[in-house]
């Protein structure tokens, strides 16, 4: 007896994408309306700071920041781990506030940011970071390290 045939698949109509599109950002929300908090100028800042607590900045012998991030349900993802938006965020923010240790209310910018990722951090639980940073002699470059431990993530 042969095999029965694998039903022919079709392209969508472009009236039938449009359908898909329109349930599919719906059901993300996007009828809703944000909150006043959100249109504020500083409301990314304000956000990712509410991530962090016990935060602790040393500037001798070497700049290091460390503090304390909860994961919490604002910045988990669909499988209730750290969204990795939000350990780039956090990352950036972090290591900008480093980078001012070290060199003082001078201006700059973030010129790259890699990460790399062991385990995921599950919803409710506190990790340690701690932000050690070596500065490159005679140039204006800082390299940043992240370490992070979690407590209670299985």
């Amino acid at each position: 007896m042969a095999p029965p045939q694998p039903e022919e698949l079709r392209k969508p109509s472009p009236a039938e994408s449009r359908e898909w599109t329109l349930r599919f950002l719906q059901a993300l929300g996007v009828d809703e309306s944000l909150p006043a908090s959100a249109e504020r100028p500083d409301a990314y800042s304000a956000l990712i700071r509410a991530l962090l607590s016990s935060a602790t900045v040393s500037s001798s012998p070497a700049p290091r920041v460390s503090c304390t991030l909860l994961v919490s349900s604002a910045v988990t993802n669909s499988y209730n781990t750290l969204h990795g938006g939000a350990v780039a965020a956090v990352a950036e923010a972090v290591g900008m506030a480093c980078a001012r240790a070290a060199a003082g209310d001078k201006e700059m910018f973030l010129g790259e940011l890699s990460t790399a990722y062991l385990a995921a951090a599950r919803l409710d639980v506190r990790s340690t970071v701690y932000f050690p940073s070596s500065i490159l002699p005679n140039r204006s470059l800082f390299v940043f390290v992240v370490s992070s431990n979690f407590l209670n993530n299985f």
